[in-house]
């Protein structure tokens, strides 16, 4: 079946048969290989009818012989250059928040303090009768 394909070898064939897995190319009267669709082109393919019709003639490397199971791996992609890849776009930076104003307390108004200038104050509201829920 393969003693003209070998693993790696690039080789032409046609396109004889299209599936959404992949498509079926025939390397000679003989022999037959299937290009799956991951191997199709660089990148995601979503519809391989957007690449391929039947009849196609295309350029494929050779990824795997299974006698046993009489199958040929094929690749398309393996033959064209990957495309370069864009530089990322830098990410945004947050923005920064404005702090907030400092405000100085009036006498008399509750605002933020340490816990141990508020500890004495809580103790004896916790004691006041009035403030006690009966």
């Amino acid at each position: 079946m393969t003693e003209k394909f070998e693993t790696g070898s690039i080789v032409t064939g046609k396109v004889t048969g299209i599936q959404p897995y992949g498509a079926f190319i025939a390397l000679d009267e003989n022999t037959q290989g299937l290009v799956h669709i991951s191997e199709i082109t660089h990148g995601y393919v979503k519809d391989i009818n957007e690449h391929l019709k039947v009849g196609d003639e295309v350029q494929v490397k050779v990824l795997s012989i299974n006698e046993g199971a009489g199958k040929i791996g094929l690749s398309i992609r393996a033959t064209e250059e990957a495309p370069v890849q864009q530089a990322a776009k830098p990410k945004k930076q947050p923005r920064k928040r404005q702090a907030a104003a400092i405000i100085p307390e009036a006498d008399g108004q509750q605002g933020f303090n340490t816990l141990k200038d508020k500890l004495q104050e809580w103790i004896d509201q916790s004691q006041r009768e009035d403030l006690i829920k009966k």
